[in-house]
């Protein structure tokens, strides 16, 4: 996901999508134990992913980012 995507979310859409990753990221480290995973580089993405989150997550706990979505209802 881009940050332009991140940025236009609420914070508890940004919770979800962040639950989402780990549980993807979880599946995809068990496939890839198993040698089934057909893209490896997905694991990365996700990593990623996950980071961006948390992130954006830190940086509305510490005011430096506004929860743009959740600030307009």
């Amino acid at each position: 996901m881009k940050m332009w995507e991140i940025n236009q979310l609420s914070r508890e859409e940004i919770e979800q999508h962040l639950e989402d990753a780990i549980e993807e990221y979880q599946n995809l480290r068990f496939q890839h134990a198993m040698r089934q995973l057909d893209n490896p580089m997905r694991l990365r993405a996700i990593r990623k992913d996950i980071a961006r989150f948390r992130g954006v997550l830190r940086e509305m706990d510490l005011g430096i980012r506004k929860d743009k979505a959740g600030s307009e209802s």
